[in-house]
Protein backbone atom coordinates (compact mmCIF):
# COMPACT_ATOMS: atom_id res chain seq x y z
CA UNK A 1 0.00 0.00 0.00
CA UNK A 2 2.46 2.57 1.04
CA UNK A 3 4.13 1.65 -2.66
CA UNK A 4 0.84 2.30 -4.38
CA UNK A 5 0.90 5.96 -2.76
CA UNK A 6 4.47 6.74 -3.63
CA UNK A 7 3.53 5.95 -7.14
CA UNK A 8 0.14 7.87 -6.72
CA UNK A 9 2.27 11.11 -5.60
CA UNK A 10 4.36 10.64 -8.43
CA UNK A 11 1.39 10.62 -10.96
CA UNK A 12 -0.48 13.35 -9.00
CA UNK A 13 2.76 15.57 -8.68
CA UNK A 14 2.21 16.04 -4.75
CA UNK A 15 5.94 16.53 -3.63
CA UNK A 16 5.12 18.29 -0.65
CA UNK A 17 6.66 15.85 1.47
CA UNK A 18 9.49 16.42 4.58
CA UNK A 19 12.32 14.85 5.39
CA UNK A 20 12.54 13.74 9.31
CA UNK A 21 15.35 15.45 11.38
CA UNK A 22 16.45 12.15 12.75
CA UNK A 23 16.82 10.53 8.93
CA UNK A 24 18.75 13.09 7.89
CA UNK A 25 21.27 13.30 11.22
CA UNK A 26 21.56 9.14 10.92
CA UNK A 27 22.65 9.48 7.01
CA UNK A 28 24.85 12.43 7.11
CA UNK A 29 26.63 10.86 10.12
CA UNK A 30 26.95 7.62 8.43
CA UNK A 31 29.27 9.80 5.92
CA UNK A 32 31.20 11.72 8.77
CA UNK A 33 32.01 8.30 10.42
CA UNK A 34 34.09 7.05 6.75
CA UNK A 35 35.09 10.53 6.94
CA UNK A 36 35.69 13.59 9.06
CA UNK A 37 36.65 15.91 6.56
CA UNK A 38 33.86 15.16 4.25
CA UNK A 39 32.35 18.42 4.28
CA UNK A 40 34.98 20.16 4.97
CA UNK A 41 35.70 23.25 2.87
CA UNK A 42 32.82 22.33 0.92
CA UNK A 43 29.70 25.09 -0.68
CA UNK A 44 26.79 22.75 0.21
CA UNK A 45 23.41 24.07 -2.18
CA UNK A 46 20.40 22.52 -0.67
CA UNK A 47 17.95 22.92 -3.61
CA UNK A 48 14.28 22.46 -3.13
CA UNK A 49 14.54 23.08 1.09
CA UNK A 50 12.30 25.88 3.02
CA UNK A 51 14.32 26.20 6.24
CA UNK A 52 11.14 27.48 7.36
CA UNK A 53 10.20 24.22 6.89
CA UNK A 54 13.04 22.25 6.05
CA UNK A 55 15.20 20.18 8.27
CA UNK A 56 18.16 19.68 5.60
CA UNK A 57 18.85 23.16 6.17
CA UNK A 58 18.54 23.35 9.87
CA UNK A 59 20.84 20.68 10.73
CA UNK A 60 23.93 21.69 8.16
CA UNK A 61 23.48 25.55 9.40
CA UNK A 62 23.27 24.19 13.29
CA UNK A 63 26.17 22.43 12.41
CA UNK A 64 28.17 24.81 10.40
CA UNK A 65 31.29 25.13 11.91
CA UNK A 66 31.13 21.50 13.53
CA UNK A 67 31.54 20.32 9.76
CA UNK A 68 33.74 22.89 8.45
CA UNK A 69 31.85 24.38 5.46
CA UNK A 70 32.63 27.04 3.59
CA UNK A 71 29.26 28.17 2.65
CA UNK A 72 25.78 27.22 3.11
CA UNK A 73 23.37 27.82 0.03
CA UNK A 74 19.58 26.96 0.35
CA UNK A 75 16.59 28.12 -2.01
CA UNK A 76 13.21 27.51 -2.00
CA UNK A 77 9.90 27.30 -4.64
CA UNK A 78 7.63 29.81 -4.43
CA UNK A 79 4.13 28.45 -2.89
CA UNK A 80 1.74 29.78 -6.15
CA UNK A 81 4.31 27.57 -8.71
CA UNK A 82 3.67 24.47 -6.51
CA UNK A 83 0.75 21.89 -7.64
CA UNK A 84 -0.65 21.57 -4.32
CA UNK A 85 -1.63 24.53 -2.69
CA UNK A 86 -1.72 24.54 1.08
CA UNK A 87 -3.20 27.46 2.31
CA UNK A 88 0.63 28.85 2.71
CA UNK A 89 1.02 31.34 5.62
CA UNK A 90 4.55 32.75 6.05
CA UNK A 91 6.15 32.40 8.50
CA UNK A 92 7.24 35.02 11.45
CA UNK A 93 10.80 34.62 10.44
CA UNK A 94 9.68 36.45 7.04
CA UNK A 95 6.95 38.41 7.59
CA UNK A 96 9.12 40.30 11.11
CA UNK A 97 12.15 40.94 8.51
CA UNK A 98 11.71 44.70 6.68
CA UNK A 99 12.54 43.36 2.91
CA UNK A 100 8.72 41.33 2.94
CA UNK A 101 6.76 41.54 0.68
CA UNK A 102 3.33 39.84 0.75
CA UNK A 103 3.02 40.01 -3.20
CA UNK A 104 6.51 38.76 -3.89
CA UNK A 105 6.43 35.66 -1.64
CA UNK A 106 3.59 34.14 -3.79
CA UNK A 107 5.66 34.00 -6.78
CA UNK A 108 9.26 34.23 -5.88
CA UNK A 109 11.46 32.06 -4.50
CA UNK A 110 13.85 32.72 -1.73
CA UNK A 111 17.35 32.06 -1.44
CA UNK A 112 19.11 31.76 1.88
CA UNK A 113 23.21 31.45 2.37
CA UNK A 114 25.35 31.37 5.81
CA UNK A 115 29.08 32.12 5.35
CA UNK A 116 29.26 34.21 8.74
CA UNK A 117 28.67 35.30 12.05
CA UNK A 118 26.04 37.80 11.29
CA UNK A 119 25.15 38.69 14.89
CA UNK A 120 28.37 38.61 16.56
CA UNK A 121 27.46 35.97 19.07
CA UNK A 122 30.75 33.79 18.14
CA UNK A 123 29.20 31.32 16.22
CA UNK A 124 28.14 30.54 12.93
CA UNK A 125 24.46 28.95 13.42
CA UNK A 126 20.65 28.96 12.01
CA UNK A 127 20.42 32.63 13.21
CA UNK A 128 23.46 33.96 11.06
CA UNK A 129 20.86 32.67 7.64
CA UNK A 130 20.75 35.82 5.11
CA UNK A 131 17.95 35.74 2.73
CA UNK A 132 16.69 37.58 -0.11
CA UNK A 133 13.83 36.98 -3.22
CA UNK A 134 14.82 35.43 -6.07
CA UNK A 135 14.48 36.51 -9.38
CA UNK A 136 12.33 33.74 -9.95
CA UNK A 137 10.18 31.02 -8.61
CA UNK A 138 13.08 28.45 -7.20
CA UNK A 139 12.56 25.99 -9.87
CA UNK A 140 15.58 24.02 -10.12
CA UNK A 141 15.79 24.12 -13.94
CA UNK A 142 15.97 28.09 -13.90
CA UNK A 143 19.43 29.20 -14.76
CA UNK A 144 19.48 31.28 -11.48
CA UNK A 145 19.47 27.96 -9.59
CA UNK A 146 21.65 25.90 -11.64
CA UNK A 147 24.29 28.97 -11.42
CA UNK A 148 24.09 27.96 -8.25
CA UNK A 149 24.35 24.45 -8.28
CA UNK A 150 27.68 25.03 -10.82
CA UNK A 151 29.16 27.27 -7.78
CA UNK A 152 28.26 24.41 -5.32
CA UNK A 153 30.79 21.46 -4.34
CA UNK A 154 27.58 19.41 -3.14
CA UNK A 155 24.20 19.19 -3.61
CA UNK A 156 21.81 17.42 -0.71
CA UNK A 157 18.36 17.06 -0.77
CA UNK A 158 14.68 15.46 -1.09
CA UNK A 159 13.59 16.54 -4.53
CA UNK A 160 10.63 15.90 -5.28
CA UNK A 161 9.43 12.34 -6.09
CA UNK A 162 7.42 13.26 -9.48
CA UNK A 163 11.04 14.93 -10.58
CA UNK A 164 13.89 12.69 -9.66
CA UNK A 165 15.01 11.54 -12.32
CA UNK A 166 15.18 15.32 -14.29
CA UNK A 167 16.89 16.46 -11.28
CA UNK A 168 19.09 13.60 -10.81
CA UNK A 169 20.19 13.85 -14.45
CA UNK A 170 20.65 17.93 -13.29
CA UNK A 171 23.25 16.89 -10.85
CA UNK A 172 24.98 14.13 -12.86
CA UNK A 173 25.19 16.85 -15.80
CA UNK A 174 27.48 19.21 -13.21
CA UNK A 175 29.28 16.13 -12.05
CA UNK A 176 28.58 17.44 -8.58
CA UNK A 177 28.84 15.26 -5.61
CA UNK A 178 25.04 14.33 -4.08
CA UNK A 179 23.60 12.94 -1.19
CA UNK A 180 19.21 12.74 -2.69
CA UNK A 181 16.10 10.90 -1.90
CA UNK A 182 14.60 8.38 -4.58
CA UNK A 183 12.22 5.38 -5.28
CA UNK A 184 14.73 2.62 -5.14
CA UNK A 185 12.63 1.63 -7.87
CA UNK A 186 14.14 3.71 -10.17
CA UNK A 187 17.84 1.89 -10.05
CA UNK A 188 16.63 -0.10 -13.45
CA UNK A 189 15.78 3.00 -15.37
CA UNK A 190 17.71 3.62 -18.27
CA UNK A 191 18.87 7.01 -17.22
CA UNK A 192 19.77 5.48 -13.90
CA UNK A 193 20.90 2.28 -13.93
CA UNK A 194 24.40 2.95 -16.00
CA UNK A 195 25.31 4.80 -12.82
CA UNK A 196 24.68 2.37 -10.32
CA UNK A 197 26.80 -0.64 -12.60
CA UNK A 198 29.79 1.77 -13.02
CA UNK A 199 30.20 2.53 -9.66
CA UNK A 200 29.04 6.21 -10.15
CA UNK A 201 26.14 6.10 -7.68
CA UNK A 202 25.23 4.03 -4.78
CA UNK A 203 23.11 3.39 -1.66
CA UNK A 204 23.86 5.56 1.33
CA UNK A 205 22.90 4.14 4.72
CA UNK A 206 19.60 4.11 4.23
CA UNK A 207 16.22 5.03 6.52
CA UNK A 208 15.35 2.38 9.56
CA UNK A 209 14.27 -0.64 8.47
CA UNK A 210 13.78 0.39 5.32
CA UNK A 211 10.75 2.68 5.99
CA UNK A 212 11.28 6.02 5.16
CA UNK A 213 8.02 8.96 7.41
CA UNK A 214 7.90 12.18 5.86
CA UNK A 215 5.13 14.99 7.27
CA UNK A 216 3.04 16.39 4.48
CA UNK A 217 0.07 18.61 4.33
CA UNK A 218 -1.55 16.19 1.39
CA UNK A 219 -2.86 13.69 3.67
CA UNK A 220 -5.85 13.41 2.68
CA UNK A 221 -4.31 11.76 -0.63
CA UNK A 222 -3.30 8.79 1.07
CA UNK A 223 -5.19 5.62 2.38
CA UNK A 224 -6.10 4.42 5.64
CA UNK A 225 -3.34 3.25 7.20
CA UNK A 226 -0.21 5.06 5.32
CA UNK A 227 -1.19 8.62 6.79
CA UNK A 228 -0.77 8.00 11.27
CA UNK A 229 -3.11 11.64 11.65
CA UNK A 230 -1.40 10.97 15.36
CA UNK A 231 2.25 11.44 14.06
CA UNK A 232 1.23 13.53 11.04
CA UNK A 233 3.50 11.79 8.91
CA UNK A 234 3.20 9.77 5.78
CA UNK A 235 4.92 6.22 5.46
CA UNK A 236 6.60 5.21 2.43
CA UNK A 237 8.28 2.17 1.51
CA UNK A 238 11.05 1.59 -1.33
CA UNK A 239 12.59 4.97 -0.93
CA UNK A 240 16.42 5.45 -0.03
CA UNK A 241 19.02 7.81 -0.28
CA UNK A 242 21.00 7.78 -3.55
CA UNK A 243 24.75 9.27 -3.32
CA UNK A 244 28.50 9.08 -4.66
CA UNK A 245 29.59 9.75 -1.24
CA UNK A 246 31.61 6.62 0.44
CA UNK A 247 30.54 5.13 3.55
CA UNK A 248 31.30 2.36 5.68
CA UNK A 249 28.74 0.24 5.32
CA UNK A 250 29.43 0.15 1.14
CA UNK A 251 32.61 -1.68 2.11
CA UNK A 252 31.20 -4.60 4.19
CA UNK A 253 31.13 -7.74 2.62
CA UNK A 254 27.94 -9.93 3.08
CA UNK A 255 28.91 -13.34 5.26
CA UNK A 256 27.22 -15.87 2.32
CA UNK A 257 26.47 -19.43 2.55
CA UNK A 258 27.34 -22.07 0.32
CA UNK A 259 24.45 -23.29 -2.50
CA UNK A 260 24.27 -26.79 -0.59
CA UNK A 261 24.16 -24.98 2.70
CA UNK A 262 21.38 -22.68 1.62
CA UNK A 263 19.27 -25.33 0.09
CA UNK A 264 19.40 -27.45 2.97
CA UNK A 265 19.01 -24.42 6.42
CA UNK A 266 17.47 -21.19 4.25
CA UNK A 267 13.66 -22.30 4.78
CA UNK A 268 12.84 -18.51 2.61
CA UNK A 269 14.06 -20.02 -0.56
CA UNK A 270 12.03 -23.07 -0.53
CA UNK A 271 9.19 -23.19 -3.30
CA UNK A 272 10.89 -20.56 -4.64
CA UNK A 273 12.89 -21.42 -7.94
CA UNK A 274 15.87 -20.61 -6.01
CA UNK A 275 19.16 -21.54 -8.09
CA UNK A 276 16.84 -22.26 -11.18
CA UNK A 277 18.25 -20.72 -14.58
CA UNK A 278 16.63 -18.33 -16.21
CA UNK A 279 14.38 -19.02 -19.62
CA UNK A 280 15.79 -15.85 -20.82
CA UNK A 281 18.71 -15.06 -19.37
CA UNK A 282 22.25 -16.88 -18.73
CA UNK A 283 21.92 -16.57 -15.23
CA UNK A 284 20.37 -18.49 -12.11
CA UNK A 285 17.37 -17.16 -9.87
CA UNK A 286 18.32 -15.86 -6.63
CA UNK A 287 14.96 -14.75 -4.90
CA UNK A 288 16.70 -13.30 -1.57
CA UNK A 289 19.88 -11.37 -0.92
CA UNK A 290 20.88 -13.43 2.01
CA UNK A 291 20.52 -16.44 -0.79
CA UNK A 292 23.62 -15.62 -3.07
CA UNK A 293 25.60 -18.63 -2.95
CA UNK A 294 29.70 -18.05 -1.92
CA UNK A 295 30.68 -20.97 -4.23
CA UNK A 296 28.35 -19.93 -7.42
CA UNK A 297 31.03 -18.41 -10.03
CA UNK A 298 28.25 -17.83 -12.52
CA UNK A 299 25.86 -14.54 -13.42
CA UNK A 300 23.17 -14.13 -10.72
CA UNK A 301 20.07 -12.84 -10.86
CA UNK A 302 18.96 -11.03 -7.36
CA UNK A 303 16.84 -8.23 -6.05
CA UNK A 304 16.48 -4.91 -6.44
CA UNK A 305 16.68 -4.87 -2.61
CA UNK A 306 20.40 -6.32 -2.80
CA UNK A 307 21.68 -2.83 -3.34
CA UNK A 308 21.39 -2.32 0.05
CA UNK A 309 23.83 -4.92 1.29
CA UNK A 310 26.43 -4.61 -2.82
CA UNK A 311 30.43 -4.16 -1.70
CA UNK A 312 31.58 -2.87 -4.58
CA UNK A 313 35.14 -5.42 -3.39
CA UNK A 314 32.32 -8.37 -3.10
CA UNK A 315 30.32 -8.28 -6.21
CA UNK A 316 30.45 -7.33 -9.57
CA UNK A 317 26.93 -5.44 -11.35
CA UNK A 318 26.61 -6.72 -14.99
CA UNK A 319 22.84 -6.19 -16.11
CA UNK A 320 19.23 -5.14 -15.17
CA UNK A 321 15.88 -6.12 -16.05
CA UNK A 322 13.20 -4.01 -16.79
CA UNK A 323 15.27 -1.36 -17.78
CA UNK A 324 16.66 -1.26 -21.77
CA UNK A 325 16.32 -5.16 -22.05
CA UNK A 326 19.01 -6.92 -24.13
CA UNK A 327 21.25 -3.32 -23.52
CA UNK A 328 21.63 -3.27 -20.20
CA UNK A 329 22.59 -7.32 -20.08
CA UNK A 330 24.73 -7.63 -23.18
CA UNK A 331 25.75 -11.52 -23.25
CA UNK A 332 22.73 -12.60 -21.12
CA UNK A 333 19.76 -11.74 -23.40
CA UNK A 334 17.95 -14.65 -25.20
CA UNK A 335 17.36 -12.64 -28.85
CA UNK A 336 14.72 -15.42 -29.11
CA UNK A 337 12.19 -14.14 -26.12
CA UNK A 338 12.25 -10.59 -26.46
CA UNK A 339 11.46 -10.32 -22.73
CA UNK A 340 12.66 -7.98 -20.72
CA UNK A 341 11.34 -9.48 -17.50
CA UNK A 342 13.17 -12.28 -16.10
CA UNK A 343 11.48 -15.44 -16.49
CA UNK A 344 11.69 -18.87 -14.82
CA UNK A 345 9.83 -22.04 -15.17
CA UNK A 346 7.46 -20.01 -17.28
CA UNK A 347 7.10 -17.70 -14.30
CA UNK A 348 8.16 -14.02 -14.69
CA UNK A 349 9.77 -12.83 -11.59
CA UNK A 350 9.97 -8.94 -10.55
CA UNK A 351 13.32 -6.72 -11.44
CA UNK A 352 16.33 -7.91 -11.00
CA UNK A 353 20.37 -7.12 -11.16
CA UNK A 354 22.81 -9.13 -12.39
CA UNK A 355 25.74 -9.70 -10.51
CA UNK A 356 28.76 -12.40 -9.95
CA UNK A 357 31.44 -12.47 -7.84
CA UNK A 358 34.03 -10.38 -7.92
CA UNK A 359 36.91 -11.78 -9.82
CA UNK A 360 34.65 -14.70 -11.35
Amino acid sequence: MANDNLANAQRARNDEFYTQWNDIQNEIAAYLEYDPDVFRGKTILLPCDDPEWSNFTKIFAQNFQRFGIKKLISTSYAENSKNYKSGYLPTLFETSDPQYDPKKTEVKGKIFTLTRDKNADGKIDFDDLDWKYLKGDGDFRSKEITELRDEADMIITNPPFSLFLEFLSWIVEAEKSFVIIGNLNSITYKDVFPLIKNDKMWLGKGFKGGNAYFSTPVKREYAQGVYNPETGLVKFRNVCWFTNLDHGRRHVPLDLMTMEENLKYNKKIRDKDAYETYDNYDAIEVPYTDAIPEDYDGVMGVPVSFLDKYSPEQFVILGATESEGKGFSEGLWDEKSNVAQAVVNGRRVYKRLFIKHRGN
